[in-house]
């Protein structure tokens, strides 16, 4: 139970700091399970444990934590993270910044505040839409249409944004007006099922003449339709959609005439002398709700008193633990206990009534990196000092999923408790590091549902786990999205047993100034590739690396010590047992990291690679054209190099590649077998090519 203490206790924390709170919110209820189902349990408007069961909406009194406090800070230090720019995009889009103006209409004698972005468009506003959400509502809605609306609110099955947005924009008159603010006009108000009730106020005014969604609802519902904006070259008499782009201001008493972008200041300005609204910002981002009416999850540490109102749990008598007799399937587990319902009042020792919700998960996973910092203090969350030792994290790998909750919750949860004077870290992940989804062989990622998933027990069962890990390193760059393939797992099979082999067969003695210059570009060039994650290309070196050692007759203990620890992250357990093999007692994993030495790295030998591949090339286009051209199958091959290349052009190596005899000759010797005088084509780079 020490992650419960620790949860509450912090949860009280920031309880005393008013950063958190209670109010109504709307949720998905299940009336058949009788309990709030998550967005995600919504599916098609319905339960997913009962789909024949409609999902209403209900007001449920919640708590919350004030995430929006950090709103700009959130937004703000996102340009100073490493981070993959798509992140950035998505909490920027999340956050949802917008500078507007704040417009006061009145409405039933009452102020409400309504945000928009067009304030130039003010003198259009033809109607005002009201969340279906909102929890003022009712407040709005004249006695002859509510049994109008709630037929419409029994039609609502999400609260889920996504749910929403394709819904078809519908409505329903509400009875109540509005004031318009500056032409005191009559404007009717509907409810809509497209208005966000936590965005603003809850409520927006339609500008149907420019702004396509309101269009499409006041043609629907047969709602007046007032340009305020033409063209700048254009009078507009009717409109098939909205004109939503820049132009001239009409139909706007003193602000005619004026540029729809200079109309925004100039009507805000004048809406701030009269009192009757201000520029502002509003954020999409809203409170983060962590009241969970399920069984799993810490339990919220608050006594409700009927004397005393809402008492938090003393933290002396943390953790408040579930119960375990609990009954499932008759709403909120904890509601069926009485003897953990019912407690008595730490303030005036009266009856009092435990809070029945237990806090959303994410709680947990927004600070458990701090506890890893000290993770068997009894006392207290962690110490500082430990935090302080160890965060920030130097690097933060998952999915891109994670974007807009889990990321923003732990970001908001550091900078809390910094404020708090329990850390002094701002950022917990500085570098973030998104890895990629892995797809079966008919393209879709893996996922039980379509029967393509790979176990990886049977894989390893067949091949080893080294295989498994060498071919999941090989598919490609780890933050991009890979498919799996059958050929590949046995190509990475049969580089495990040429290891083998190399280890049954190596020779120990002195590395030829070829491997050695080899040797040390490929460390070089690992640690590069290994410290920015391009593993996909370090396997491709050391691939190379392996063909070069295979080739040589001998090879120094301190070369082939350099090359398994290369191999060590990438196929460990090989790793181990070949270091053994060379008498090593320790673990190659504890070793430290080869150092390349720049002295033994030669670019001439890379060049001369270069020309031998560019030779073997050309051989095999005159092989094809004697086939194609002649019909002739050349049996026997002769190079005739310039002295000082000769030893570039490895003979054995050569009819190993090529699967023909080969013979190589200096140009300049004598009585050699040039029936065709090629040795005297030979150029530097480039030697005569003789096929017979």
């Amino acid at each position: 139970m020490i992650p419960f203490k620790w949860n509450q206790f912090l949860f009280l924390q920031l309880l005393k700091n008013n950063l958190v709170y209670r109010k109504k919110s709307p949720v998905n209820w299940c009336s058949k399970c009788q309990t709030v189902l998550a967005n995600e349990q919504v599916h098609n408007g319905k339960c997913w444990r009962h789909k024949d069961t409609e999902v209403e909406i209900k007001q449920l009194e919640q708590w919350f934590i004030k995430i929006t406090n950090y709103v700009e800070e959130l937004l703000d230090n996102l340009e100073k993270l490493d981070w993959p720019e798509r992140i950035k995009i998505m909490q920027r889009n999340w956050i949802g910044k917008s500078k507007g103006t704040e417009i006061l209409f009145n409405i039933n004698n009452k102020p409400w505040k309504i945000f928009t972005t067009r304030p130039d468009t003010l003198f259009g506003v033809t109607f005002l839409v009201v969340s279906a959400q909102h929890p003022e509502l009712s407040t709005l809605v004249a006695e002859k249409q509510k049994k109008e609306i709630d037929n419409f609110l029994k039609m609502l099955s999400s609260t889920k944004q996504e749910d929403i947005d394709k819904l078809e924009k519908q409505g329903v008159f509400t009875g109540s007006y509005a004031e318009h603010p500056l032409t005191k006009e009559k404007i009717p108000i509907y409810a809509g099922n497209f208005v966000l009730a936590e965005y603003g106020s809850g409520m927006v005014m339609a500008v149907p003449a420019h702004d396509q969604r309101d269009f499409e609802f006041a043609k629907k519902y047969a709602l007046p339709i007032k340009i305020v904006i033409h063209p700048k070259e254009e009078k507009l008499t009717s409109l098939k959609k909205a004109y939503e782009n820049q132009g001239i201001l009409v139909n706007s008493e003193q602000f005619n005439n004026l540029s729809n972008e200079e109309a925004k200041e100039k009507i805000t300005k004048f809406l701030e002398s009269k009192n009757l609204g201000r520029a502002t910002i509003q954020y999409k981002l809203r409170d983060w709700l962590v009241s969970r009416q399920r069984y799993w999850g810490t339990p919220i540490p608050i006594i409700y008193c009927e004397k005393c109102g809402i008492v938090p749990v003393p933290e002396k008598d943390l953790p408040v633990k579930l119960p375990e007799k609990v009954q499932f399937g008759k709403g909120n587990p904890l509601e069926t206990n009485k003897e953990f319902v019912n407690v008595t009042c730490p303030k005036c020792s009266g009856k009092g009534k435990r809070e029945t919700d237990t806090m959303d998960t994410f709680f947990d996973s927004s600070w458990y990196y701090l506890r890893f910092t000290d993770s068997q203090d009894k006392e207290k969350p962690f110490a500082k000092e430990k935090a302080q030792y160890w965060m920030p994290i130097d690097f933060y790998t998952g999915g891109a999923e994670h974007a807009t909750m889990h990321l923003i919750y732990a970001r908001f949860f550091t900078k809390a408790l910094k404020d708090l004077g329990f850390t002094n870290t701002n950022e917990p992940f500085p570098k973030l590091f998104n890895q990629g989804m892995i797809h079966g062989e008919d393209g879709y990622v893996m996922s039980k549902s379509r029967g393509n998933v790979v176990d990886p027990l049977e894989i390893t069962n067949k091949y080893g786990t080294d295989t498994l890990r060498l071919f999941l390193m090989s598919m490609g760059s780890p933050d991009k999205d890979s498919s799996w393939n059958a050929k590949g797992i046995e190509s990475s099979w049969r580089f495990i047993n040429r290891l083998m082999n190399l280890k049954e067969k190596t020779k120990i003695g002195k590395s030829s100034e070829k491997l050695e210059h080899k040797i040390n570009k490929s460390i070089k060039e690992a640690t590069f590739d290994i410290e920015n994650l391009k593993y996909n290309s370090m396997i491709i070196k050391i691939r190379e690396l392996l063909d070069l050692i295979e080739e040589q007759s001998e090879i120094a203990k301190k070369d082939l010590e350099s090359f398994i620890k290369l191999l060590s992250p990438i196929i460990p357990h090989m790793a181990e047992e070949f270091w053994r093999n060379l008498g090593n007692k320790n673990l190659v994993s504890l070793e430290s990291w080869p150092t390349a030495n720049e002295s033994k790295i030669n670019p001439e030998i890379d060049n001369q690679e270069i020309l031998l591949e560019k030779t073997i090339e050309d051989i095999n286009n005159i092989i094809k054209i004697l086939k194609e051209k002649q019909n002739k199958e050349a049996n026997t091959i002769y190079l005739y190099a310039i002295p000082k290349e000769k030893n570039m052009y490895n003979q054995e190596f050569l009819e190993k590649r090529l699967n023909k005899k080969v013979k190589v000759f200096s140009n300049n010797e004598k009585n050699i077998h040039d029936p065709e005088n090629k040795a005297k084509k030979a150029k530097p780079g480039k030697p005569g090519i003789y096929l017979e």
